[in-house]
């Protein structure tokens, strides 16, 4: 005797073990670096709704990624529980962000090199590379063109035979040709220049994890990224950053609080800083705080005078703060400005 479906009982998914199922369906479809931060369900007779909140990494394409993890949802809660999924909803939450690799210590090189072994990156140079084969091409074709002409029994270019009878009329004591050997003397040495010298004076090398892997950082970047650290110190409300190859300066006007202890806390966030911006020789640090013109300072508060610069970190002898423009910002990446309304 077969008993019919109705009197054989029913079975009932309660939405907590629903929702833990749509969880770890969910999570079979994160790519590295996800994670399910909280999921809901609702059953309503045989259909059942879900929905899941996730953490993805960073950068990703978030749509594509949330297509996947619905799918997935939908089809295994479905096939797990024997309920109806039309739809399962997706959420965003948060974004998170890969730890960077390790960046390898530089071991200490010779005096002069960077830090560490392998060249420099070099400057291509296309302009003056490009100038000289264009110069050097037409010159040598109109050569060319008239000695073959000449070969044939033609007779020589006007312009070469005027370029011979000048030469000839003129000596090395000539004032035209004296000048015109410099500027030859000067052309070859620039040249030259161009050949031997690494160049990119502008950008910091990095530390590389091969040997194979060149990096180089800008001292504008850098120096607008040690600014902004600078402005986010309490009390500071106006800073100057300028970076070179083994030195980084910073000049910041103070509005309130204590010289000394903004000094301090600008020296141990900059000092965190350097090393986070990967470089294969870190520069080090010096630091100058000065109270910002009308701003009121309690008595109780270092003088303005009490400017104290630190070299990697340690303090050196007072110098006072300098009443002329920071001529280091020509020559090097340098940001400056003061900070907005907000940040102050």
């Amino acid at each position: 005797m077969t008993v019919p479906a109705a009197g054989r009982g029913t079975t009932t998914v309660a939405p907590r073990a629903v929702r833990r199922i749509a969880e770890r369906a969910a999570a079979e479809a994160l790519p590295d670096g996800g994670s399910v931060i909280r999921g809901s369900a609702a059953v309503r007779g045989a259909t059942a709704r879900i929905a899941v909140g996730v953490r993805l990494p960073y950068p990703l394409r978030a749509d594509e990624a949330a297509q996947r993890i619905r799918e997935r949802a939908e089809t295994r809660t479905a096939a797990l529980t024997g309920l109806s999924v039309p739809r399962a909803e997706v959420r965003v939450d948060a974004l998170s962000v890969a730890a960077p690799p390790p960046v390898p210590e530089a071991e200490p090189g010779p005096p002069g090199d960077e830090g560490g072994s392998g060249p420099r990156i070099r400057a291509q140079r296309r302009v003056p590379a490009a100038v000289l084969a264009a110069v050097g091409a037409a010159a040598c074709g109109l050569l060319l063109v008239d000695v073959i002409a000449v070969r044939f029994g033609g007779a020589p270019a006007g312009w070469r035979t005027a370029v011979v009878d000048w030469a000839a009329a003129h000596g090395p004591a000539d004032t035209a040709v004296r000048l015109a050997g410099v500027g030859a003397a000067l052309v070859g040495a620039w040249l030259l220049g161009c050949a031997l010298l690494p160049g990119l004076r502008r950008r910091l090398r990095m530390a590389a994890p091969a040997p194979e892997v060149r990096a180089a950082l800008d001292r504008t970047a850098a120096a607008r990224i040690l600014r902004e650290r600078a402005l986010g110190v309490p009390g500071v409300v106006q800073a100057r950053v300028s970076v070179r190859r083994r030195r980084a300066r910073v000049r910041a006007g103070v509005g309130y609080g204590r010289l000394e202890e903004v000094r301090a806390e600008v020296v141990r966030v900059l000092g965190a800083s350097l090393p986070e911006l990967g470089l294969r020789r870190t520069p080090a640090l010096r630091v100058r705080v000065r109270r910002e013109p009308g701003r009121r300072t309690p008595e109780t508060e270092v003088p303005e005078a009490a400017d104290v610069p630190t070299v990697a970190g340690r303090p050196t002898a007072a110098v006072p703060w300098p009443t002329d423009v920071d001529r280091d910002g020509a020559e090097d990446g340098t940001q400056d400005g003061p900070r907005n309304s907000g940040e102050a």
